[in-house]
């Protein structure tokens, strides 16, 4: 057999398993509690969401081993049915769980593609191609931020953390460059990030040799925005300590509220004090594309990097992510290295000694940077543009814009049957900033105390996560999956405890979190019940802000 014959033989058997395990979830309502119809025709128990095991049962249920002699197709298809068993069914409509959903058919096509092709975007000349895409996706990309210049464009990276703490190396070495060489010297660098930023700065910090206390987190308002103000301060604490204030991150869609932060007033803070401003649109980001949502962005034009990850609310398979800036050149000098293995350029070898210009002194002659490994910190690099262009290509901007703006109309619509709810306290803002939507299961919508202790906010608050978790877990076996978050301690209410927080994604359809209500509904009063023989609970007290 060929392999050409050899890999159409092996993709067939695949396929008779993959195609009835996402016909399983379009067929399936996001209520169906039970699901017989499993892949390839085999029952499964639970949903066609999820057959839930635990750690230790699954693993003897799975039975993994390497074998000595080669299985060949049969082996393989036989792991792969029990995969697919014990899988998330990130297609069905129940999945509102985390803040990435299912993929698509462009989605699935861009895989099959890159896998076949399985090559480096590191040097053009192993990925020409794939190069010239990466490229010009990286600047259509930030031509939408308003990011337009000649040197404006981005590169993909591994996720938004990576993006994120590839800003932070870039930001450094730009404005310090003697840190390219040297390391951190003598600096005492400081970092800051809003109170609800995503914790891979501090992750970030801790790698880059700054440590944890390095990033100094910035109060938020009630919406969950940073604080301008509260910046200033910190940047001129810093200063008066001694420290060097140099890197901000601002968010657009935290993890938890989908706040977006004021990018205006935040620029302007950085300006003044010579600081790289990033903006994490890891989430957020894509309402770019929304001619309704992109109002929330503005500002972030100002910043001197971007992070947006379209494989979150595009639905473009994981991992795609871009980190976009307005003058590339900032990110050679950043990272480029000599390795005349790999780079053949004589820019490369000159530039690459650590004692660069000032960024005002970057030239203006500079030739194009090609080899794509020497903008970033990864040297192997798969060509994820590819999946986001082909997905642009098959949509069109217009298309992922009605996707963004159907789901965030699902979105409020499920904020609104919260907020009218007899037995539903809202967290969020309604219409949320974002597509996620926060709230306590709260008869009567009041909130728990324990009787005779109205006052103890931590017990309260304890009561509240216990409904939350366990109310999550019930509505797997309904077909659902949302997550669960604790206040921060910059909320007011914090006592209160964990809320539901479910995602919608640009495929959710209204009559889904319909469902998802009455699913709720269904299991809260058992749970709530439960509880209450453990431990006296009754509704006591009106929920004064978010009620």
């Amino acid at each position: 057999m060929s392999r050409a014959d050899e890999v159409q033989t092996l993709l067939k058997a695949v396929e008779n398993l993959l195609i009835p395990f996402i016909r399983a979830a379009d067929e399936s309502p996001a209520s169906d509690s039970q699901h017989k119809n499993g892949v390839n025709g085999h029952s499964r128990a639970g949903t066609a969401l999820i057959d839930y095991k635990k750690p230790e049962e699954l693993r003897d249920i799975l039975q993994l081993e390497v074998p000595e002699t080669g299985r060949q197709q049969d082996g393989l298809i036989e792991v792969l049915q029990k995969v697919l068993r014990y899988s998330v069914n990130t297609w069905h409509q129940g999945f509102l769980d985390k803040l990435y959903a299912t993929t698509n058919a462009p989605g699935v096509a861009a895989e099959l593609i890159l896998a076949t092709l399985n090559t480096n975007v590191h040097v053009y000349q192993v990925s020409p191609a794939l190069t010239v895409i990466e490229k010009y996706t990286g600047q259509q990309l930030a031509a939408l931020f308003g990011l337009t210049g000649p040197r404006a464009g981005g590169i993909s990276v591994q996720g938004g953390s990576a993006s994120n703490t590839t800003s932070i190396v870039i930001a450094r070495n730009n404005l310090y460059p003697n840190t390219k060489k040297n390391g951190n010297e003598g600096y005492r660098f400081v970092l800051f990030t809003s109170a609800h930023g995503h914790y891979s700065v501090e992750k970030a910090a801790q790698m880059l040799g700054f440590g944890s206390s390095a990033v100094w987190p910035v109060p938020i308002d009630s919406q969950g925005r940073m604080i301008p103000a509260e910046l200033e301060k910190l940047v001129q604490k810093a200063q008066d300590e001694g420290r060097t204030p140099f890197y901000v991150n601002a968010t657009a869609g935290t993890t938890v509220m989908g706040s977006f932060d004021p990018f205006n007033e935040v620029a302007a803070i950085c300006q003044k004090y010579n600081l790289w401003l990033h903006v994490d649109g890891s989430w957020g980001g894509s309402f770019v594309f929304s001619q309704r949502q992109k109002h929330k962005l503005a500002g972030a034009e100002k910043a001197n990097s971007i992070a947006i990850n379209p494989h979150k609310m595009l639905g473009v398979p994981v991992t795609c992510s871009f980190l976009l800036a307005s003058d590339m050149r900032q990110f050679h000098r950043a990272n480029t290295l000599p390795a005349g293995y790999l780079f053949h350029s004589e820019e490369t070898a000159s530039a690459a000694n650590g004692d660069g210009q000032p960024e005002s002194e970057l030239e203006a002659d500079s030739p194009e940077v090609w080899d794509l490994a020497d903008l970033t910190l990864q040297c192997g690099r798969r060509a994820d543009s590819l999946k986001l262009f082909l997905g642009w290509t098959y949509y069109g901007t217009q298309g992922y814009a009605a996707q963004i703006d159907t789901a965030c109309d699902v979105a409020a619509h499920l904020a609104t049957i919260v907020s009218q709810h007899p037995d539903f306290v809202l967290v969020s803002e309604n219409p949320p900033p974002c597509l996620q939507v926060c709230f306590y299961y709260a008869p009567g919508k009041q909130m728990l105390y324990p009787r005779g202790s109205v006052s103890d906010e931590t017990q309260r608050g304890k009561l509240n996560s216990k409904v939350t978790e366990q109310a999550t877990h019930a509505i797997v076996p309904k077909g659902f999956m949302v997550d669960f978050a604790p206040p921060s301690d910059d909320d007011e209410g914090v006592g209160n405890g964990k809320f539901f927080r479910c995602v919608v994604n640009v495929l959710t359809s209204r009559e889904t979190v319909e469902s998802l209500v009455r699913a709720i509904e269904e299991v809260g009063p058992r749970v709530f019940a439960e509880l209450k023989g453990s431990t006296p609970v009754v509704p006591q007290k009106r929920l004064g802000k978010h009620a």
